[in-house]
């Protein structure tokens, strides 16, 4: 009304009397019991089976406003009343008063903007120079694989402790989301004081980056800056392997989850070293480079000491990388990293996770998984190695093969240990694992075929002849050497 204040209508038409009320109160007022209006009205041949509901309005001879403030429908029955203590206030009515401050204060206000014009300057200044980057020219080639330190810093909120997934000696590892894409990554600050080799490490990386596979994390690019490396990854929100092992057995993982993250692995590491275009040795496998996903599904990650090479030539010779325990002892020797040496880290992997232990124990007395389980194997009965969290809920069999693959992975001779895709077979039933008998332990840490093994390499290769009479001439010559 004229006095500006809010008032309340209730409009209200009853179709069997065929009548129109409406009743009007000041905001605040319960509803009057006589409407203020009430009129026979047939609205029969107006009103359609779907319909718009709105509101118009008109002025009279003065200039005037009207606002709806709020509104409650109802087909058959009572509105809702409308809380009025949520409605928006009306808006500010008459001319508004000059600012004295503008009137007064005109010259402190303009030295303010000057003021805060040179300190932005000065600001965005700072900033580029804090997220400068220096591209060269190699690198362009490696288009989106190359994330903007920008990007990353603002996807982890400026790399803050309360994103921090872990740390260890390769440096700490991130949770983010992209600006852009608002996609979950984990984002891992990888030190490299040393440029030399740059360009190749980064042509790897970007290989490594076009991997697509279910059960590996997929890296999805690097960023370079001030000697330090950033990498990419795909966020696993369940973390690594290693903390349902060790570190928080109310979460251990059941038979059924882990014998499920196995299979996985095995796929994953036979799509590196025997599918993929190149052959992709990890160097690095094991529990806490296993990550799981929302599915409690495996994935195999960090692949920042992976190295590629082509199929049919000979890896190049380096210097030994990986953890103590999943080692293979060959490595010492020659220094060269081969499919046959991390399928001895994936049989070390299989024993832990099939035992709960770690394969060299940190107590006070070293314990070495691998001759403790082969310690019950001699005994006849490999089962009590298995991880006392498992209980009786498991499947013994599954249990006893992981066990035995395990231990024929960890053989000290490269040649004698199973390829990835006889362990994939293996794992899924698709040949038999013949009896293992006469195995000895050499020098304390591995299994030697010359001591004992050829029994069961002739077993092996005479079972996979007799159901696959069909197999190709290169792959038996291969088994007639062992696996």
């Amino acid at each position: 009304m004229i006095d500006g204040k809010r008032l309340q209508v209730w409009v209200e038409y009853h179709g069997r009397e065929k009548r129109m009320d409406v009743t009007l109160a000041p905001s605040g007022v319960s509803k009057p019991k006589t409407p203020l209006l009430s009129s026979p009205l047939d609205l029969s041949s107006i009103v359609n089976s779907e319909m718009y509901v709105g509101f118009s309005s008109s002025t009279g001879a003065l200039i005037s406003s009207h606002y709806v403030l709020g509104w409650s429908f109802k087909m058959n029955g009572q509105a809702q009343e409308l809380t009025l203590s949520r409605l928006p206030k009306l808006p500010r009515l008459g001319p508004k008063k000059k600012s004295r401050l503008l009137k007064n204060g005109l010259p402190l206000v303009l030295a303010s903007v000057i003021l805060a014009g040179v300190s932005s300057v000065v600001y965005f200044v700072r900033r580029k120079r804090k997220f400068a980057e220096i591209v060269e020219d190699w690198e362009l080639e490696y288009g989106p694989h190359r994330f903007k330190f920008k990007d990353l810093y603002v996807a982890t909120k400026g790399f803050k402790d309360k994103e921090l997934l872990g740390a260890g000696g390769f440096g700490r590892v991130y949770k983010g989301v992209l600006p852009t894409t608002k996609l979950e990554v984990a984002v891992k600050r990888v030190s490299r004081e040393s440029k030399q080799g740059m360009k190749e490490f980064i042509a790897e990386i970007v290989s490594i980056g076009r991997l697509r596979h279910r059960n590996l994390v997929q890296l999805l690019g690097y960023c370079r800056r001030q000697g330090e490396l950033l990498l990419v990854y795909d966020y696993m929100p369940n973390g690594s392997l290693d903390k349902y092992l060790y570190n928080q057995p109310k979460l251990t993982l059941n038979w059924s989850q882990r014998f499920r993250v196995i299979k996985g692995v095995a796929s994953g590491l036979f799509y590196l070293l025997e599918e993929w275009e190149q052959v992709v040795i990890h160097r690095d496998v094991k529990a806490s480079n296993i990550l799981l996903d929302s599915g409690l599904n495996g994935r195999l990650g960090d692949f920042r000491l992976a190295r590629l090479y082509d199929h049919g030539t000979e890896p190049q010779t380096t210097h030994v990388v990986g953890t103590v325990g999943y080692l293979a002892p060959e490595l010492t020797r020659t220094g060269e990293a081969t499919p046959c040496t991390d399928v001895f880290a994936f049989g070390a992997f299989l024993l832990e996770v099939a035992c709960g232990r770690r394969p060299i124990s940190q107590s006070s007395t070293d314990v070495i998984l691998v001759d403790w389980v082969y310690s019950f194997w001699r005994k006849g009965d490999i089962l009590e190695a298995k991880d006392p969290n498992l209980g009786s809920d498991c499947v013994a069999d599954e249990v006893e093969l992981i066990l035995k693959l395990g231990l024929i992975c960890s053989q000290s001779e490269p040649e004698a240990r199973p390829t990835m895709r006889h362990i994939v077979q293996f794992l899924e039933g698709d040949i038999p694992f013949p009896r293992m008998s006469s195995l000895r332990l050499s020098s304390g840490i591995a299994f030697s075929h010359r001591t004992g093994f050829d029994e069961f390499a002739m077993l092996y290769t005479s079972s996979l002849n007799n159901k696959f009479s069909h197999s190709s001439s290169a792959e038996a010559s291969l088994l007639s050497g062992g696996l």
